[in-house]
């Protein structure tokens, strides 16, 4: 099958430090350019990576007949422009999580990508690792009985003013960054969405009230996920999942180390002694080398796209609903706020 010859807006250091790497050892990509509004930045970051091309502007890259597929890492308000503008320009799409600033935008790029009809998705490495294909597949098979909760948290501790987490206007703050990590995890491994959500936020009035810490719960069909992201705890992240009879963890369930036997832990419940406790190994692996050749053989026709812009926007309204739920003090239903959108539910 052919490589596709990938871009890269931006020298993000997701990009530069994991996903450009990752794509350089996958099977079925090839980068062979990356983009700068300071061309400078771009021809250094195009020769630590090992690139060909290197790019003074985004519009210059775009105009490039030799890329097939933009990979986009630009700040949380940039996605959904530049993906729009990339999808225009006739390259496939892959576009960091969280997909856009809100429910309207993802909307907005879904009729870009069905009117241009490139192949589109969010960059949610996670859906791509097999410790969470193996979770889901737990779960499913009535390992720890029936699912009724999951716990979570996912934080760090970061206060540089002009770090782009900190600066609200670009979709800053800690759920956009992370919170939408247990959000993800809780609807994959339920297998359901939220009916409703209830939050509390946090903000910081030094960083133009961006959300420093905030605690929710989603109501599922079948359970309750509770979960909390910060931008000002130590780091440190967890996923639980409880059942009526036994509980799986993943040990580090976000940013799983690559190259790395990755651990799941499987406890029955017989007792608080962990007599029931065993652990699970999965092979060392790289998530965005898995997530890359993913991606590629959608492009190629060979598979689906590993997180679809319909799972994006499904993704986008629960993190739509915890916003507003902490400005209203009420539940809050995600399918609502699609309804009020215009999305067909």
């Amino acid at each position: 099958m052919k490589k596709v010859r990938w871009g890269v807006l931006g020298v993000a250091r997701i990009a530069v430090n994991r996903v450009i790497p990752a794509m350089k050892n996958a099977e079925l990509c090839e980068v062979v350019g990356i983009a700068s509004r300071d061309l400078v930045r771009a021809q250094a970051a195009a020769r630590d990576c090992g690139i060909p091309k290197a790019y003074g502007s985004y519009e210059e890259l775009l105009a490039d007949p030799e890329i097939d597929a933009v990979y986009n890492p630009l700040p949380n308000h940039l996605h959904v422009p530049w993906s729009i503008r990339a999808a225009e320009a006739g390259k496939h799409v892959l576009c960091e999580k969280p997909i856009g600033m809100n429910v309207a935008e993802t909307l907005q790029l879904i009729a870009v990508r069905d009117r241009t009809g490139v192949v589109m998705g969010e960059g949610f490495m996670i859906q791509a690792h097999p410790q969470w294909q193996r979770i889901t597949e737990l779960v499913r098979s009535g390992r720890i009985g029936r699912l009724h909760s999951a716990v979570g948290t996912f934080s760090y501790f970061k206060l540089e003013p002009d770090n782009i987490r900190n600066i609200r206007e670009y979709g800053g703050g800690g759920l956009m960054d992370i919170g939408c990590y247990p959000i993800k995890t809780s609807r994959m491994v339920f297998g359901e969405e939220p009916v409703r959500v209830s939050a509390a936020i946090t903000r910081d009035p030094r960083f133009g009230n961006i959300d420093m810490l905030t605690s929710a719960i989603l109501e599922y069909p079948s359970g309750h996920c509770i979960f909390t992201s910060s931008t000002q705890i130590m780091l440190q992240q967890s996923m639980c999942f409880y059942g009526t009879e036994g509980r799986i963890q993943p040990e580090i369930p976000f940013n799983a180390a690559i190259g790395r036997v990755a651990r799941i832990h499987i406890d029955d419940g017989r007792d608080l002694e962990g007599g029931g406790a065993v652990v699970e190994e999965i092979a060392p692996c790289d998530q965005y080398v898995l997530q890359g050749d993913a991606f590629a053989r959608a492009i190629r026709g060979d598979g689906a796209v590993p997180v679809p812009l319909e799972d994006a926007l499904l993704n986008m309204a629960v993190i739509d609903a915890v916003f507003r739920s902490a400005e209203t003090g009420s539940w809050e239903q995600p399918a609502e706020l699609l309804r009020a959108a215009g999305a067909a539910v």
